[in-house]
């Protein structure tokens, strides 16, 4: 444990966190920058005393749940989280969950994409953001709940709208699988996660597929270079399919593009300008 690095490294963090962004008054006598430690202390669900020493070089080896509580009301990146541990002489386990919080950059590139569909998904299939042709493509995402937002689930237990699965995609079943598989690597990687535990025994009760590709335990899917959305007001959207991964968020950006000159860039350009308005709905 190296007491001096961990304190000033808490008191750094501290610091840097503004009252309000944690629901606190600033207050009108507030003489250091960011947060005090008995507010830290209170966030972390720690004594006042304890943090204090900790903050001094004085205290004894914090406990693992303690790092943890420190790191969620310091609001340490993944990186941070790792260093903090570390520090205290307790090398870092696996992260608590998988991250849904996609960076600023990745939001502005897909807004930069006009001619491109693209969209986030966590390391669950869960699609945490999206440029408006992806939701003119697929669907208005910002309108559906969390729970509906995960791929996985929508691919093995609908909901099908007019007929089509998943978005009237041609390899509805190849991404099932490869779904499924993804997401038995991210439940080895995130043992402990109620939320990944919870999903995997969803599917495994609710679908004899998602059942069978499980039982299978492969982790290892081909990518799908291209596919077909069979689009209910534009008709078949041939794209491109490509994939990058954010390896620093365990998270993966898909980009949806359709061939120059071909009938499905004209149909992307259509949907460009539509949006998710209904055309087939009388004013």
């Amino acid at each position: 444990m190296n007491r001096q690095e961990l304190a000033g490294f808490l008191r750094s963090r501290r610091e840097r966190i503004a009252p309000d962004e944690v629901g606190l008054p600033a207050g009108p006598r507030r003489r250091t920058p960011g947060l005090r430690r008995e507010e830290v202390a209170q966030l972390a669900f720690i004594s006042t005393e304890y943090y204090a020493r900790l903050e001094q070089a004085r205290a004894p080896h914090p406990s693992r749940e303690v790092l943890a509580q420190l790191a969620r009301a310091l609001r340490l990146s993944d990186a941070e989280r790792d260093h903090l541990h570390h520090l205290a002489g307790a090398p870092p386990g696996p992260p608590p969950g998988p991250s849904r919080e996609v960076r600023r950059s990745i939001i502005d590139l897909l807004d930069r994409l006009p001619e491109t569909a693209a969209l986030v998904v966590s390391a669950t299939y869960e699609v945490i953001a999206w440029n408006a042709l992806a939701a003119a493509l697929m669907e208005d995402f910002s309108a559906l709940p969390r729970r509906d937002r995960n791929l996985v689930r929508r691919a093995f237990l609908g909901p099908h709208r007019d007929g089509r699965r998943l978005y009237g995609v041609s390899d509805a079943d190849t991404f099932a699988r490869t779904a499924a598989q993804h997401l038995r690597a991210t439940a080895a990687r995130y043992p402990g996660d109620p939320e990944v535990s919870a999903l995997v025994d969803e599917l495994l009760t609710a679908s004899e597929d998602f059942a069978h590709i499980w039982a299978a335990h492969e982790v290892s899917p081909r990518p799908t270079l291209c596919k077909t959305f069979h689009h209910p007001l534009v008709g078949p959207v041939a794209v491109n399919c490509d994939a990058l991964d954010i390896t620093d968020r365990d998270q993966r950006v898909f980009f949806y593009t359709a061939t120059p000159g071909t009938p499905s860039e004209q149909a992307m350009r259509l949907l460009s300008v539509v949006g998710t308005q209904r055309m087939d709905v009388p004013g």
